[in-house]
């Protein structure tokens, strides 16, 4: 498991790694009040808004990955749906209001506890701009995609599915595990 030191969210008392009794895996586990904190994946959640034939990228102004386009997505808060979260990451991002639709990608990455959960959404109006999170906001056609500049290799998962889907004129649901050696690093 982990060696960093850690305590317990309940009492503050240090935690030891160990599989609790009706378990499977280690837990960091308080010796002092029994509380198991079970550290689960995180979901990050966002929308592919797409306008007038085209889909709205953002280039990142924030670590990791700054200055390389992504979809406006982010870590999802407590006490939303996944949908809210997907609107409330794009206005952040890129200061679109967008009409969410259905969950096009679901995207497991095991090697640093994340699910990538991106919704087909359609930009209300053609109004975005640059935010403390995205540099530069920008349409582009499905021919002049950035593959080359873009973040994440969720990012381009989700879009090669988007570039063969339009196609067709037909949407489903991705639901892929991606396992890289470097994340950051795209195939």
């Amino acid at each position: 498991m982990t060696t960093a030191r850690r305590f317990c969210p309940k009492c503050g008392a240090q935690v030891t790694f160990r599989i609790p009794e009706g378990d499977n895996r280690e837990r960091a586990t308080c010796d002092s009040c029994q509380h198991i904190d079970y550290d689960n994946p995180r979901i990050i959640t966002g929308t592919l808004p797409r306008y007038d034939g085209k889909i709205l990228l953002c280039k990142r102004n924030i670590e990791p990955r700054l200055g390389y386009w992504t979809l406006p997505a982010g870590f999802m808060e407590n006490q939303e749906s996944t949908k809210e979260g997907a609107i409330r990451e794009t206005l952040e991002e890129c200061g679109s209001k967008v009409l969410c639709q259905q969950l096009y990608s679901m995207i497991s990455i095991p090697q640093i506890n994340q699910v990538h959960m991106i919704y087909l959404a359609d930009l209300e109006n053609a109004d975005f701009h640059p935010t403390p999170e995205s540099s530069e906001v920008q349409l582009f056609s499905l021919e002049d995609i950035p593959w080359e500049q873009l973040s994440f290799a969720s990012v381009r998962q989700t879009l090669q599915h988007f570039v063969e889907d339009s196609k067709q004129g037909h949407y489903p649901l991705h639901e892929d595990t991606l396992y890289l050696n470097n994340l950051m690093t795209l195939p």
